[in-house]
């Protein structure tokens, strides 16, 4: 089965669009014919993903008062769904790491695999640890790859571009507010075109809103007026 086969397949079994060279990086990395090692191929991994693989990264933004501040983004890979944000506001080590993923994913329910790259700061021994305690297996981007840890990259730009770029913040406290707030929008509200125009939430298995009635609706502002829907009247 050629890359475009397999990368059409994944697209109708799971919804993932791959284009069809990453595709041909990930198997030339991960997959030989002549390694019979047991260990699962790239379509059984991507298979047993579903509703148990999250994606973590790492970002900094800084305050009106030019105080830079750590961010920790945590996703379901599979509906796209913000699992929630960890702050901080001073230089990250590894227990600091540790708080930001636990208050990213309170409440939650925890995945089989956590994704995440090479970044140093998740060389911490603390986060390993941390990962072994929760019971989730790490899964490790291809190094030098930006392509193989593509859903969480592209929701950062996302973030920085609709959000973070043109809403101010003043403290740790104040971030996270406003992070709360776009984690609602992005997950409830926001369509997305990779989900055939659905919200995370209803890829998600959330009920999915009736049509409105174009001769009665009003509109609805979120995050502090930026973005403005229509909704029932």
């Amino acid at each position: 089965m050629g890359c475009r086969k397999i990368a059409q397949q994944l697209a109708r079994a799971f919804g993932i669009i791959l284009d069809k060279d990453v595709v041909r990086r990930v198997l030339a990395t991960h997959y030989s014919k002549a390694r019979r090692d047991g260990g699962p191929s790239w379509l059984t991994f991507l298979g047993h993903t579903k509703d148990s693989l999250w994606s973590v990264d790492l970002f900094r933004g800084e305050s009106i008062l030019l105080k830079s501040h750590w961010v920790l983004i945590v996703m379901d890979v599979f509906t796209r769904r913000i699992i929630g944000f960890g702050v901080q506001a001073v230089a990250v080590d590894g227990p600091a790491l540790c708080r930001m993923f636990n208050q990213a994913i309170s409440g939650q329910r925890l995945p089989k695999r956590l994704s995440y790259d090479h970044d140093p700061l998740f060389e911490f021994q603390r986060w390993q640890a941390n990962l072994r305690i929760l019971g989730i297996e790490s899964v490790r981007t291809v190094p030098y790859a930006p392509v193989s840890h593509p859903f969480v990259e592209r929701l950062i730009g996302t973030v920085r571009r609709e959000y973070l770029d043109r809403a101010f913040f003043w403290s740790k406290t104040d971030l996270e507010q406003k992070l709360k707030e776009f984690k609602s929008y992005y997950n409830q509200v926001r369509v997305h075109q990779s989900l055939g125009g659905t919200t995370p939430d209803e890829k998600a298995g959330y009920a999915t809103p009736q049509p409105l009635n174009i001769r009665n609706y009003r509109w609805k502002a979120h995050c502090h007026g930026l973005f403005e829907l229509p909704i029932a009247a």
